[in-house]
Formats: structure tokens, C-alpha cells, sequence
């Protein structure tokens, strides 16, 4: 259901206007809830073709226009059209920005809406709070008449001094009085008499958000085991630091936690909605397998799984392949990506089998006569590009996912495609100079069984492997620097170690690899990027299936300069999100954990930094104009990315454009953008607009525009920030602030 523009219409609000009985205390409606989309649910109507669903209305007084469809045995039903109006005759409504920068104030306005038949007196009263300071803009007059059908709008001028979620709340309430309104005396309804609403406004902090976590994966096993370390803060903007602690008994607790949001980044094509579908699987899997999986859970993860893989199919073409934005020809590396995974999904959602076959089918007409098979489609990943050539990473890439189907054993007619391909890549073993690709291929052989080949690959690799203390991981070369592909490397080899039967010893060596793993999560439990995201969640599912005891507990302590705390881990908990906020940001901070049961542990920081200045082989330019003496302020951004690095071109690249404050986009120029050079999509998510640009050729620039219109003025603005990144090595990027040339004069 979602809300469309309507002109209100009264609807079952009973309204005396005979004034309020002495002995009850006036109704106050306080409204807090305002979406702008309402209802997404699948409802069983069962054997009697009815179904009576429960829901409380949001507090927008709007209409919402309903759409709805049945699926039955007997087809297919679409229900015609029907709008629900939310309204009551007299109500309030606030006027606000999305959210603004410390330091910047705005006009705050309030609106009174009389839809009685009568005239009323109203009081309107702001609810006084320390997040931000008001000062009156409109006299007098906060206290007059409105009569009927009549709005008034009132205003402050609001100066928010916190940081963060700051509630705005205003109080709208009509009052007794002797004095007449247009010769008329003023009512006082019982009912609907007071109207507050509260509405959220984001404050942040100057300059660039940044943040840090710091993971502990530690197993006591009856002897206490400690950690220290000293956590420094760069210069920050004052205020702006935050810190946390979380504990779990489980590593794929964060997670579960954090199911539907891992990455902090958008959704936007094929593959990233995939990132967030296929991490689902392979947690439900591991409580399954575990007999940790709840009802509450199970319906969670299945709920994120249903509509992740409807989604998925708005980018599959009638041959059964998928595509990076559902258009142009299907891409092979991503329609194996997500055959493997709704193979997996089947044991948990419905997936159309007919689904399935379409892509096998497709997939082997993609082999060629060598046993290989040829990329088809864009490929952005260039990882994948990187291997000893395309044919030989993509092909143990589709391998693996037949193989991780179990369809070279289920399905004879796969046995030949299969066995072609790991011939092609036998011959490739020769050259073992892509780590990258050694651990895809010693994970492929691990699968089919071939175990000579699986125990030179995975020699090579512990030969070129990185130790340091008790932790080990893999990259392309010793000066990679790219953290998503030596988590991706590392999950392979992991991978490897574990699908063939693994000894104890197996089990010590893959510890080291975990543990490093988990050093390198983020705060929602994912890693840097997509892929990397979802083979290292594969690898850490398997691992802990493998080790898994429900027995055991711990207690965690955790002390820093201003106290400590403590926490429990036990079989009852285990996969509890225990976090609480830290007094010190920086300071020595140090882990006791005793007992018998694994602890994961993250110390997570978020602060500001002033944009930073420093190129890297990322580039944006903004150059804003406005017209200042325009009726209707607008600013165009004429924005140039750069690439300057080493390679022929980048991964797919993302251009984050932050709003100022109190300005939104023209819907005109974002139309426009979206058919731009290289743009394959464009996205608004609150305050901040997504370029998705193919690629970056190196050293040519290219230019993209947009045109903001200026919907709430805002006094003392701030710089906002454009951002530029690698959507696959995130690490590589750059940040450039703007400034409306207005203001600036």
C-alpha cells in the first residue's frame, strides 16, 4: 500500500461539538509514525477464500491506495484499486528537513488544520527540549481563531546542539475562550481536541563519517585468555566519536543480527541483491544443521529469502540467464552466482524449478569445445578478470556451482559439462601465480573428489600463505592491498579445508584462518564488499557446523580507562546481540575471557574526520552553479570522475552525492542522469543520490550533472560531501566537499 496525494476527506471521526464534558480530560492524539509506504505482507486467506488482517493506520493524515493479488490453484487474482483516507478535522502538521549538519539552523513551521464546521480557538505549543533551541518567528500569535476549513502556519526559528535522532515534537490544542471568532463563538471539540506530533531530525556531525572495528574471536577452553590494545582516534570533528562493545557466542551471531543490511552499501543491481539473499542460506543452514533455528528466526530469514529471490527474477531474460541490470545479455559468472543459490534456497522458500533447469540449460550452451566456458555479459567484478585469464576463473567459478548443487552426482546429464570443465582447468594448473584463482580451483577439485589435484593446489597455497601470530590469511601478491579480495582468497582456501572430510588437524589449521576472517568483519557482520561478504559467510557457516557444541559458557570482561564490563555467554544465549556503549573512545582497553565457550568479540568506533584533501587514483570535481537571484533556488552540480590508477579501467564504480541540507533533487535532471554516459542506474536513498557508473577508463574524464531544488532554506549551511568508490574495493575512493555559491558569496 502506498500513499498518493488525495484531498482529505472526513471518515469516521466522531467530533461533539457541543463542547467537552467537565468530567472527562480532553483526548490527546499523539502522532509519531509517518511512512511513506504501508502494508508488504503475504496473508493466507485458507479453504474459505476469506481472511480478517488487523493493522493499526500510520499517523499521516493522507490517502493510501491499496493493491493487492491472490495466487490460487485456479490462477491468478488482482483486486481492483481502493483508498483508505486517514484524516480527523483538526490536526497538526510539521514542516522539517530530512536532516541538517551541527551548526546549521532552520525555519521550523507548524501547521493547524480546522476541517470543523465551526470556528475554534488553538494554542500551539512547542514541547520544550535540550537537543535544540527555538525562537519565536510569528509574534503573537500562537494563541487565535480558526474557523472552518481554515490553516494557519506558525514559525520558530529551531537551532538543534545534539547529535544524532533529535525528536521535534509540537503540541496543537483547541482551548476554551470568551473571545469570538468572525462574530462567533468558539467550540471545543471532546474528541480529537489536542494534536501532537513528533516528528525525527537527523543532526550530523561536519565533515566525512569514518569507522573502525576491532574483532576477537577467542576460545578459552577452561584457561583464561586476554587481549590488549590502544585505540587512537585520527583528528576528529568534536563530538562526533562514538564507541561500542558486542558480544556474542557465536561468529555468525552479527550476522544473523544484521540479515537484511551486512554491507552499508546499495542494492541496486543483480549481484547486490544476491549479497543479501545468499548470506541467509547459508546462516539458515548452519542453525538448522546446529538445531538453533527457532520459528522466530526461520520466519525472519525466510521472509528476507522470499523477497530477495522475487526480486532477483526482475533480472533474469526468458532464456533463464541473469544480467547485472536486467537488460542486454544475460551474464554467465552471475547466473551461476545465482543458480547455486537458489539451489540452496529451495530447502527453505519455494523456488520455480523451471527457474533452475532454464539457467543449467543455459549455462552449458555457454561451454566451448575445450571444456571451458566463455563470459558472456558485463562483467564488473574484475577480480574475476584477474585470474590466470577469464576462462580459467569464470570456469571453476560455474564448476563450483554445479558441483555445490550436487548435480554432477544427482544428474547424468551434467556428468559430461562437468568432467569437460575440470579438464579445461587441470591444464591450467601449471601456473599458480594467481593466488586468487589456486584457491577457487582447490576448492572446485576438493568438491569433485579429486583429491591429488586438491592436495597440490592447497600445498602451493600453504607455502605463499601470510602468517603473523596466530592468525593466517592469503593475498594476490605481498603488497595487495585490497582487503576484500584477500578475505575472498582466504574464504576459498578455507573452503577447501573443510568439503573433503577434515581431520583435527584440518579442523587447528582452518582456526587460524577464522580467526583472521573474523578480524576482519565490519559492524553488521559482513566484510568489505559482495562477494567477499558472501564466500566468507559460506566459509564461517561450514566451519562452524564442523565445531559446533552447544555446551560450555564464558564470561567476558572487557575494561577500559572509565570501567569495565562484563558479559555472559552460555548455551541459553549464544546467539544473543549483547552491545552496550563505551564511555572512553580512546584509551588502553583490554578482553579477559574465562570459561569454556568461544566469544566473539567487536569494539566499534564511528567519528568524523574534515573531508580529506589526499588524492588517490579516485577522483571527483564539483563545480556548483546557482543562479542567486532566482525566485526558486536551484544549484547545479557539474560533477567529473577520474580514474588514475594502474589498470585499463575500474570495477563498477558508485558516485554518492550527499544533499545540503534542506535541498532535494529535481526530478527533471535525475530523469536526465539516468540516462547519462556509463550511468546504469540512479538511485535516492534519503538525502543522498547513487550513480552507479559502469566503469572508468583510465585517464579520461567524464562528466555527469545534477540540479538540486532548495525545499527548506537553511541558515549557516555546511559543506555536504560527494563521494566517489569502487563498489568492489571500497577502500579505493575519494571524498570532495561542495558548498551552494550562494551562501558562499
Amino acid at each position: 500500500m502506498k500513499e498518493v496525494m488525495a484531498a482529505p476527506v472526513p471518515v469516521g471521526l466522531a467530533v461533539d461539538l457541543n463542547g467537552p464534558s467537565p468530567d472527562k480530560s480532553p483526548v490527546e492524539t499523539v502522532r509519531t509514525f509517518f511512512p511513506e509506504t504501508w502494508i508488504w505482507d503475504l496473508v493466507e486467506v485458507g479453504e474459505f477464500g476469506t481472511k480478517n488482517v488487523s493493522l493499526t493506520v500510520p499517523d499521516t493524515i493522507t490517502t493510501w491506495e491499496t493493491e493487492a493479488f491472490c495466487l490460487s490453484p485456479q490462477g491468478f487474482g488482482l483486486a481492483r484499486r481502493k483508498n483508505l483516507t486517514v484524516f480527523q478535522p483538526f490536526f497538526l502538521e510539521l514542516s522539517l528537513p530530512y536532516s541538517i549538519i551541527r551548526g546549521e539552523h532552520f525555519e521550523l513551521k507548524a501547521t493547524t488544520f480546522n476541517y470543523l464546521t465551526s470556528c475554534i480557538m488553538v494554542t500551539v505549543t512547542p514541547i520544550p527540549s535540550l537537543d535544540y533551541t527555538l525562537t519565536p518567528l510569528s509574534g503573537d500569535q500562537y494563541t487565535s481563531c480558526l474557523c472552518g476549513s481554515e490553516r494557519k502556519t506558525l514559525s520558530w526559528t529551531m537551532a538543534p546542539s545534539a547529535l544524532g535522532v533529535v525528536n521535534v515534537s509540537v503540541r496543537a490544542e483547541a482551548v476554551t475562550s470568551q473571545t469570538s471568532c468572525d462574530n462567533e463563538v468558539v467550540s471545543v471539540p471532546e474528541r480529537g481536541r489536542i494534536d501532537v506530533v513528533t516528528r525525527h531530525l537527523i543532526v550530523k556531525a561536519e565533515g566525512t563519517e569514518m569507522t573502525n572495528a576491532y574483532n576477537w574471536l577467542l576460545c578459552p577452553k577452561g584457561q583464561a585468555l586476554t587481549e590488549e590494545m590502544d585505540i587512537e582516534l585520527p583528528e576528529n570533528i568534536a563530538g562526533s566519536a562514538r564507541a561500542s562493545v558486542s558480544v556474542l557466542g557465536d561468529i555468525l551471531g552479527r550476522a544473523l543480527e544484521n540479515l537484511d543490511g551486512l554491507l552499508q552499501m546499495p542494492y541496486g543491481c543483480g549481484e547486490q541483491n544476491m549479497a543479501l539473499l545468499a548470506p541467509d542460506i547459508y546462516v539458515l543452514e548452519y542453525l538448522r544443521d546446529t538445531q538453533q533455528l527457532t520459528p522466530a528466526i526461520r520466519k525472519k530469514a525466510t521472509n528476507f529469502l522470499t523477497s530477495g529471490y522475487q526480486r532477483q527474477l526482475n533480472y533474469k531474460d526468458n532464456y533463464g540467464a541473469y544480467s547485472t541490470f536486467g537488460a542486454g545479455p544475460g551474464n554467465t559468472w552471475l547466473t551461476a552466482f545465482v543458480l547455486r543459490s537458489f539451489a540452496k534456497a529451495q530447502t527453505f522458500i519455494y523456488v520455480d524449478p523451471a527457474n533452475i533447469e532454464a539457467s543449467v540449460t543455459w549455462l552449458k550452451s555457454k561451454q566451448r569445445k575445450n571444456g571451458c566456458f566463455e563470459q558472456s555479459g558485463t562483467l564488473f567484478h574484475t577480480i574475476m578478470k584477474g585470474g590466470v585469464s577469464d576462462e580459467v576463473t569464470l570456469s571453476a567459478y560455474i564448476t563450483a556451482a554445479f558441483l555445490e548443487m550436487n548435480m554432477y552426482i544427482n544428474d547424468p546429464a551434467v556428468h559430461g559439462p562437468v568432467n569437460a570443465s575440470l579438464s579445461c582447468l587441470k591444464e591450467s594448473i601449471g601456473d599458480l601465480s594467481n593466488t586468487y584463482t589456486t584457491a577457487l580451483l582447490a576448492y572446485v577439485f576438493t568438491l569433485a573428489g579429486d583429491m591429488e589435484t586438491r592436495a597440490h593446489l592447497l600445498g602451493h597455497l600453504d607455502t605463499v600463505g601470510l602468517r603473523e601470530g596466530g592468525f593466517l590469511h592469503w593475498s594476490q601478491t605481498a603488497t595487495e592491498t585490497s582487503a576484500s579480495l584477500s578475505v575472498e582468497t582466504s574464504s576459498y582456501v578455507l573452503l577447501a579445508k573443510l568439503s573433503a572430510s577434515p581431520t583435527a588437524e584440518d579442523l587447528g589449521y582452518a582456526s587460524r584462518i577464522v580467526r583472521w576472517l573474523t578480524s576482519q568483519q565490519n559492524y553488521y557482520g559482513g566484510f568489505s564488499s559482495t562477494q567477499d561478504t558472501v564466500v566468507a559467510l559460506q566459509a564461517l557457516a561450514l566451519y562452524s557446523t564442523l565445531v559446533f557444541s552447544p555446551e560450555g559458557s564464558s564470561s567476558v570482561t572487557v575494561r577500559s580507562p572509565g570501567g569495565q564490563l562484563v558479559f555472559d555467554v552460555n548455551r541459553n544465549n549464544k546467539l544473543l546481540y549483547q552491545e552496550k556503549q563505551l564511555q572512553d573512545v580512546t584509551g588502553k582497553y583490554s578482553l579477559e575471557v574465562k570459561g569454556t565457550a568461544c566469544a566473539a568479540i567487536q569494539i566499534s568506533l564511528v567519528y568524523n574526520v574534515p573531508t580529506p584533501a589526499a588524492d588517490t587514483t579516485l577522483s571527483v570535481l564539483v563545480q556548483p552553479e546557482a543562479n542567486c537571484t532566482s525566485k526558486i533556488p536551484k544549484l547545479s552540480l557539474n560533477l567529473t570522475s577520474l580514474y588514475s590508477g594502474k589498470e585499463s579501467s575500474t570495477n563498477m564504480v558508485i558516485l554518492d552525492i550527499k544533499m545540503l541540507s534542506g535541498f532535494v533533487p529535481d526530478p527533471e535532471s535525475l530523469n536526465m542522469l539516468k540516462g547519462a554516459l556509463l550511468v546504469d542506474r540512479v538511485e535516492q536513498k534519503e538525502d543522498h543520490v547513487l550513480v552507479y557508473i559502469r566503469e572508468l577508463q583510465k585517464d579520461i574524464r567524464i562528466n555527469h550533472s545534477l540540479t538540486l531544488i532548495q525545499e527548506y532554506k537553511v541558515q549557516n549551511l555546511k559543506p555536504a560531501v560527494v563521494k566517489i568508490y569502487d563498489y568492489y574495493q571500497p577502500s579505493d575512493q575519494s571524498d570532495t566537499a561542495y558548498i551552494d555559491p550562494c551562501v558562499a558569496a
